[in-house]
This record gives C-alpha cells, structure tokens and sequence, in this order.
C-alpha cells in the first residue's frame, strides 16, 4: 500500500512538471509568434508552397493569429488544469502537427527556419524538430495522465480566467497585426543603422563548404566518392583515368558569418541602384514602404501623400515609395492617385522585414531608422514637424 502511494506520489510530481514545462513553453512560443502574425503568416505561405495547397494562402494570417492564440490558451490551460482531457488531446494534436511539419523540413531541406519561437530564436529545422520531440514525449506523459490534471481552482473561476485567456490570447495577435509588433526582433528595427548591418566586418569568416565528388575509372568501371580536400591531397585528378560523374555535392560544414541585412538592393525603373545614395543622405528621408501597391491600403496611402507633399514643400524632405510591383504597374498606379515621392524598386522579402505593415513608413537619416510606423499609427504632418524637424 506504502509502494503504490509512492509511486502515485513519484507520477504526481512527473505530471506537474510537465504542465509547467510544457504549459510555459507553449505560452512562450504562441507569445513570441503572436507578437508578430504577420511575419508567422509569411511562414504558412511558404508551407503552403511546398505542399501545393497555395489556394489557402488568403487563410494564412487569420491561421497564423489562431494557431498563435491557440498555444497560449492551451499552455494556460494547462497551467491551472482547466478541462485536462480535452488540453491534452489539443496538445498532442497540435505538436504532432508542428512535429511533421518540422520534420519535414528538416528531411526534405524546404522550409529552412520554422518560426517556432518567430524572430526571436530562430531554430534550424533539425532543431526544431529535436524541440519538438522532446515536447511530444512530454505531452505522451500528460496525454497517459490526463485524468490526473486537476484545477488549481473553482470550476467557475477556471473558466473565468480561461475566457481571460482566450481574449487575451487572440487579441495579442490582433493587436500587433494592427500596430506593429511590440519587441522588434528584425534587423530594420528603430534605431539600426542600416549600411551597417549590411557590412561584414573585418576578420570575420564565411560559410564553410564541403564539395564530395563523385568519379569513375574509365578504364574499370570502379567508382569512388571523395571530398574535395581528399580529391587534391590523393592527387587522383592527375590521373586520366578517373572522371568526375555529375556535379559536386556542396555541403554547410560550418555556418560562418552573415550580415543581418544581406538581400538589399533599390533600384530606379531602369535598374539603376540607389542604395547608397538613399542610405547615405545626412538629412531626414521618409520612406513609404509598400511592398504590393495592388494589395496595398489605398486610403492610408493617401494620407501619406498629403503629409509627403507638406514635407517637401515646407523642409525640402525627399519622400521615397519603396515597392515590389512591375514599375509600369507602379508609375501608373502613382498617376492615378497624384503619388508625390519618387518610385524605388526591392524585392519583396527585404520590404516584408522593414515595416509589418502595407503601407508602413520609416523616419531615416544617415541610413539609421529613426522610427517607423503602421499606417494605423502614423503621426500627422504637425507631429512629425515638432518631433523631429524642429529639433534639427
């Protein structure tokens, strides 16, 4: 009798580490995603894209706020031991989902960084799926014991704080969609310089590769697969004999050093690049950031232009519209709504990191972001004359 009240104590104990393990990480991870769903929903995209499901794409941001709000409720939940057997079911469904899809992209190299934890731990795929696992062996423990997850309190005031948690849950997603995230982990967040973060500094070291060939004897018809280092150390290229089969296989030996902005290039409609021109001016600039002008809110963007067109007339700011769309496209669509500021082209990735917002804007001088927007928050034409213009 002693034994079974110890070993029921010993699997007690072994629950409720594993609620506030497991309970704690998903609210971590659902917290670090929900504080920017769109850039997780740019992540669904891309899973969207290599399962062939891209029809779904609209569902991507409304997926990404629930699948986010979802790992806070359910880690919550389990916290304080609100309806047990159904979190662990919703538990184990939803890290088997996160255990394929990381494993997959692990095993199949598609999708090279999950999002797990969003911008701010980036993970390789093999990580994540390692995370993971470790997860679903611990929600197999709480899934095998899920009668024995009791509330913490009432029934009535754990549904209380489980409302609480839901609205909190969803409206953290919501929020940071609407008005940016609240802790910018991307390397355009204020106060980045950003020539400087597109340098390698002196001394630093790149990716290291392997090359493995493959070759065959003319002569035998024996084969053999070799690295590159042991391709020249053997001296077997000397011999005619031997011929390389196919392409050398490159493999990431070690992961050298990678500026935080790497993909940057602006462009003029004749592909004319600007770059440092605009990052170098040693007065304010205003750049509008809008990546796909199709997709784009007209109505703000418009706004803009009214304070653009102040700007320029008042203090002589040079307003830039930064965009991803066909420059015959984007010059009519400047026509049509009386657009004032001059027409630079990006790739749509680096747009996409700059400001979570279409259209978002960017204060910068000398190439530092001195501060961005949503277009939800935007300051008006008499605020940004007292912030920052007065005080040059």
């Amino acid at each position: 009798m002693a034994n079974k009240t110890t070993n029921n104590s010993s699997v007690s104990i072994w629950v409720w580490l594993c609620r506030v393990f497991v309970g704690l990480l998903f609210i971590f991870s659902g917290l670090t995603k929900a504080n920017d769903p769109l850039g997780f929903s740019y992540k669904l995209v891309e899973y969207f894209e290599v399962f062939h499901i891209t029809f779904l794409n609209f569902l991507a941001l409304g997926l990404a706020i629930f699948l986010c709000a979802m790992e806070m409720i359910l880690g919550f939940a389990l916290l304080i031991g609100v309806r047990g057997k159904q979190v662990a079911w919703g538990l184990l469904l939803l890290i088997i989902f996160f255990a394929f899809l990381t494993f997959y992209s692990a095993y199949f190299k598609v999708v090279q960084t999950c999002g797990c934890f969003g911008d701010a731990i980036v993970l390789t795929p093999w990580q994540s799926f390692s995370k993971d696992l470790v997860l679903l062996l611990l929600i197999i423990v709480l899934f095998r014991n899920r009668a024995k997850i009791h509330p913490l309190f009432s029934p009535k005031t754990c549904d209380t704080l489980l409302i609480v948690a839901t609205v909190l849950g969803f409206g953290v997603g919501i929020y940071t969609y609407n008005y940016l995230p609240v802790l910018d982990f991307l390397a355009y967040k204020v106060g980045a310089n950003i020539p400087d973060e597109m340098k390698t500094p002196p001394g630093a070291l790149p990716d290291e590769y392997e090359q493995t060939y493959h070759l065959k004897n003319k002569s035998t018809g024996d084969t053999k697969t070799m690295t590159d280092k042991e391709y020249i150390k053997s001296n077997i290229w000397k011999d005619n004999n031997w011929a390389v089969v196919g392409n050398p296989e490159s493999r990431l030996v070690k992961k050298g050093f990678t500026p935080p902005i790497q993909d940057l290039t602006i462009e003029n409609a004749q592909r004319d690049d600007y770059t440092k021109e605009l990052l170098s001016s040693p007065y304010y600039s205003l750049f509008i950031v809008a990546d796909e002008l199709d997709k784009t809110n007209v109505d703000a963007l418009n706004s803009i232009n009214a304070i653009c067109v102040n700007l320029t007339q008042n203090y002589n700011i040079r307003t830039i519209l930064l965009t991803s769309s066909p420059a015959d496209y984007a010059q009519a669509f400047a026509k049509e709504h009386h657009l004032v500021s001059e027409i630079f082209y990006v790739d749509g990735v680096p747009l996409k990191s700059m400001v979570r917002a279409n259209p978002g804007i960017m204060l910068i001088k000398n190439g530092t972001i001195i501060n961005k927007w949503h277009y939800h928050t935007m300051p008006t034409y008499d605020e940004m004359v007292k912030e920052y213009l007065q005080k040059q």
